[in-house]
């Protein structure tokens, strides 16, 4: 055998046993069946994905392949926000993933489910949230944007390597809150890397997009919604805005003068049986607890964070009771992802805490983060090609669809998109689904009429119509 022919079978063989390796590892993550889980025909994968060898630091996915044929459907990577929230918990588990807990502890289909039309991957991003570690716990110190981009980069490089049948299939990527942050951030990252993923497109849901417009939008959500009085609403106008608000709680110190009698008025006038999140939404009254007597509102004080463990289980267990919509999923998929069988089931552990959690209690993020503009990241993915849907659900009052309707006109006008779909109507099921506007048959708004903060929750079918429309690269109505 010639030098060149020995050179080239050791090429083969190396690049033979790459693909075993992939091919085997994703075999590794294949999930035979959860604990309680109705028979289904679509596969399931979970596991880990390393990010940094030396620190040992490994990402937790859970993979859906599409109900009916997967090799024709699209991937789509599904991030929650937080900062420092569960995808798994929430967005599988809560919204728009195949399966749904039970008050008896067993799996129950979700009939709106996202995999009807795309391949879902759920990524509980950064390390140190729900089954995600790093060995180094020191890690967990101080994690901001640039981190977490980088690691779901290096996530998403690494899986391909485990799903490589997935390498050249539209890509889209999605979340919402603070995947305002995380989505562009990493679809930047992958357009700069010229790395071929084939990225078609980008949704945010209810995104914190632009700190001061989106936060100062709470003010007149409230007012419009009666949550409060002209007076107070002139306080928020003329004495304290919410943005400042926010921005003196994220500081550390205690609120100044003017802002505590804001905040003072906000807190006697909305009551905790309301839930900012959806100021629509019944409440999940489990455990015998008096409606008054629980605090629901995730924002109590109404300047608090939204990234706490407790602040999120609390939102998330007051929604609407419609469309079969269990108002109590948050508790019980709590105590369903603590199951030491589940966990097996999962291929997960627990590195560094004692137990899973909705939103991390370990990791400190850098909350000056929550003030770094992304919405012109956003328009240089639109200037790439990328297309982009901002979806608001309407009843939200953390991050209100006005807020986010504004940036996202603003964006089109300096971008220079005409509207090709005025500001309209559309239906669902021969209903009002909401409202949209597209610019240049690439930048979308769209609402969900009676969404909430998590609105494949609480309007789960036309959270699905518009999933669909949007993978399709087709307007709404």
């Amino acid at each position: 055998m010639g030098a060149l022919q020995w050179i080239a079978m050791v090429v083969f063989c190396a690049t033979f046993f790459q693909i075993c390796r992939a091919v085997d590892s994703s075999a590794d993550d294949k999930l035979l069946s959860l604990p309680g889980q109705p028979r289904v025909s679509f596969q399931q994968y979970a596991g880990y994905v390393t990010v940094d060898k030396n620190q040992d630091r490994a990402l937790f996915f859970y993979f859906v392949e599409a109900e009916t044929d997967p090799a024709s459907k699209p991937l789509v990577l599904w991030l929650n926000g937080g900062p420092g929230c569960s995808s798994v918990g929430a967005g599988a588990f809560t919204e728009h993933g195949p399966f749904r807990p039970s008050d008896g502890g067993s799996l129950v289909r979700n009939d709106y489910s996202w995999n009807k039309e795309a391949n879902m991957l759920y990524l509980e991003s950064p390390a140190g949230v729900g089954f995600s570690y790093s060995a180094n716990q020191s890690f967990y110190d101080l994690v901001n944007d640039t981190i977490t981009a980088q690691d779901n980069f290096v996530f998403l490089q690494n899986w391909f390597l485990k799903f490589p049948k997935y390498k050249n299939r539209d890509l889209f990527i999605a979340g919402e809150s603070y995947a305002g942050h995380y989505v562009p951030q990493l679809a930047n990252l992958i357009v700069k890397s010229g790395i071929k993923f084939n990225l078609k497109g980008v949704a945010l849901g209810n995104p914190l997009l632009e700190f001061s417009t989106d936060f100062n939008s709470e003010g007149d959500f409230y007012w419009s919604h009666g949550l409060i009085s002209n007076p107070t609403y002139e306080l928020l106008s003329a004495v304290c805005n919410t943005s400042q608000l926010w921005r003196e709680r994220i500081g550390g110190s205690s609120l100044s003068a003017s802002c505590s009698k804001v905040s003072d008025q906000l807190n006697a006038e909305i009551p905790d049986a309301i839930d900012s999140y959806d100021v629509t939404a019944n409440v999940c009254l489990s455990s015998g607890a008096s409606l008054l007597g629980v605090q629901n509102n995730p924002l109590t004080p109404r300047s608090r964070l939204f990234s706490s463990a407790e602040s999120l289980q609390e939102a998330l267990s007051q929604q609407k009771a419609q469309e079969n919509i269990d108002l109590c999923v948050q508790e019980e998929t709590f105590v369903y992802l603590n199951r030491k069988d589940v966990q097996e089931s999962f291929h997960a552990k627990l590195v560094g805490t004692p137990q899973w959690t909705f939103c991390s209690s370990v990791v400190l993020y850098d909350l000056r983060n929550l003030e770094i503009p992304t919405i012109d990241v956003v328009g240089s993915l639109v200037n790439s090609g990328i297309r982009v849907l901002v979806y608001s659900g309407d009843q939200d009052s953390v991050i209100p669809f006005t807020g986010s309707r504004t940036l996202v006109e603003g964006l089109a006008k300096k971008l220079g998109l005409n509207a090709t779909v005025p500001y309209t109507a559309w239906l669902e099921d021969k209903q009002v689904g909401g409202w949209t506007q597209v610019y240049g048959d690439i930048l979308t708004f769209s609402t969900i009429r009676g969404g909430s903060h998590m609105a494949p929750f609480s309007s789960p079918g036309r959270s699905l119509a518009m999933f669909a429309a949007f993978l399709s690269g087709k307007p709404l109505v």
